[in-house]
């Protein structure tokens, strides 16, 4: 409960819809959560999720976190670290923005990868101490590291496109 809404519905429509609408769609975009029970966003949405992480099939590509409340910090949390820890092995896309991208930086996943988030002193201060990876900081709306992700809770659109690149999921003169 408490998702931003927001921050994931540019990659949703074009993962749904092609990049342009129109286009090929060689992905589409599925809702998952901790129980299949429904949710609320921070906009008032209720969204039934297509998944939880326990039916979640074999057959996907990667996994787009979106920020929130403080969703994210919560103990229920914890129970997606070894989802995001087997998608990283498998070299699938794991990409987290605003608070999301704070989990991540929570537990290790961020400190070999160069990544962003709503700010360094902010990550540092909440991640707590898993996270080492200030070096690889770098300061821009979103940054792509391979399959992984980040972007700062401002930066929905930078985040859609980098999603987009690291996914192939058109041309990039038709992404840009």
């Amino acid at each position: 409960n408490g998702f931003a809404d927001w921050e994931g519905a540019f990659t949703a429509v074009c993962l749904n819809t092609g990049v342009i609408p129109g286009r090929p769609v060689k992905y589409i975009a599925k809702t998952l959560s901790l129980t299949k029970e429904p949710i609320i966003s921070i906009g008032g949405f209720t969204v039934l999720p297509d998944y939880d992480i326990h039916t979640l099939p074999e057959d996907y590509d990667g996994l787009v976190m979106v920020g929130g409340d403080n969703n994210w910090f919560s103990p229920e949390a914890e129970s997606l670290v070894p989802l995001v820890e087997k998608m990283i092995r498998e070299n699938k896309l794991v990409a987290g923005i605003c608070n999301a991208s704070v989990f991540l930086g929570k537990h290790g996943f961020l400190n070999n990868v160069k990544h962003t988030s709503n700010a360094l002193e902010y990550l540092k201060n909440t991640a707590g101490e898993k996270y080492t990876g200030d070096a690889h900081y770098i300061v821009k709306p979103a940054v792509r590291d391979g399959n992984i992700v980040t972007a700062n809770g401002t930066a929905q659109l930078e985040f859609c496109s980098e999603i987009l690149y690291a996914l192939n999921a058109d041309e990039p003169e038709i992404i840009e």
